[in-house]
């Protein structure tokens, strides 16, 4: 596991002191911590960031919200790839953790791969942005007279950089190869859109639109790849609501933090009061069995 510095002028607090653990580092919403020569301890915050800054507010219960998303989906997706997660209940954790049970997840250590993974099934972001310009989505040549929020006629995968400051750059496919080699580059290609395409059929039955999602992978000792960080959560993907999709006219951004059209610098703007409530509640509601 990795983190990056967080661009913010509201630091997130210092990440808790955890009794026989190591802090190792933290990310915009997640701390890390040692445990031993095989496992790290990843324990999700209440914190909120848009565009890489980290806003003031928190979102109670958001932590707990992204760490029940990421074990439900690593078990729904154990038949695709295995995943990095060892243990989340307090009898599964390190003792110095275990008042963290909920948030808190022991899991491998990993060599990870330094590319994001990203399935895209709309049309939007910094994909939309590209398509302006030149029809492309990080060299994929789309039909032209697209529309923001469009449906593309197939999912398609788009990795990037993995930027230790600023915002993740597109890559072609071709450039990933060039990095990681056209192997690994192959198989995490059709991980990728087959985690999507099973999210975005689990979503659809509960009225919810997967519009993309951006995974990360890392090697076990041995080459073996291993499905890492958060998986399918609010924080890495973009849900919409599949009736309001349809019924304004496909203008739909994911509805928190970028619906606020956050500055991409310091300082943030401030949080919308009506807006946490629902991130813990949609979060909810997408992993709901059935």
């Amino acid at each position: 596991m990795t983190t990056r510095p967080t661009s913010t002028s509201t630091a997130p607090a210092a990440a808790p002191e955890l009794e026989g653990l190591r802090h190792l580092a933290s990310g915009k919403v997640r701390d890390i911590y040692a445990v031993d020569a095989e496992h790290l301890l990843l324990v999700a915050s209440d914190r909120i960031s848009a565009f890489d800054v980290v806003l003031p507010e928190q979102v109670p219960g958001k932590g707990e919200v992204l760490t029940a998303l990421t074990q439900y989906w690593l078990g729904q997706l154990a038949d695709l790839v295995p995943g990095h997660l060892v243990g989340w209940h307090a009898s599964e954790l390190p003792p110095g953790a275990r008042h963290l049970a909920g948030r808190a997840m022991l899991v491998r250590r990993l060599d990870m791969v330094p590319i994001e993974c990203v399935a895209r099934g709309y049309l939007v972001g910094s994909g939309w942005a590209e398509y302006q310009s030149s029809d492309t989505v990080c060299g994929i040549r789309l039909p032209a007279g697209l529309r923001q929020a469009d449906r593309l006629e197939k999912p398609l995968f788009t990795p990037a950089t993995k930027a230790t400051t600023g915002h993740d750059e597109n890559i072609s496919e071709a450039e990933m190869a060039a990095r990681v080699g056209e192997a690994l580059t192959e198989r995490l290609r059709d991980l990728t859109l087959a985690v999507y395409a099973r999210g975005a059929e689990h979503a659809a039955r509960r009225g919810i639109l997967l519009a993309d999602t951006k995974l990360e992978f890392g090697l076990a000792p041995g080459g073996e790849v291993v499905l890492a960080d958060e998986v399918l959560t609010p924080d890495s993907s973009r849900f919409w609501p599949a009736g309001a999709w349809e019924r304004r006219g496909r203008r739909h951004r994911r509805p928190l933090p970028r619906s606020l059209r956050t500055p991409h610098q310091p300082p943030p703007r401030r949080l919308a009061h009506r807006g946490p409530p629902q991130v813990a509640t949609s979060g909810r509601l997408a992993s709901e069995p059935g």
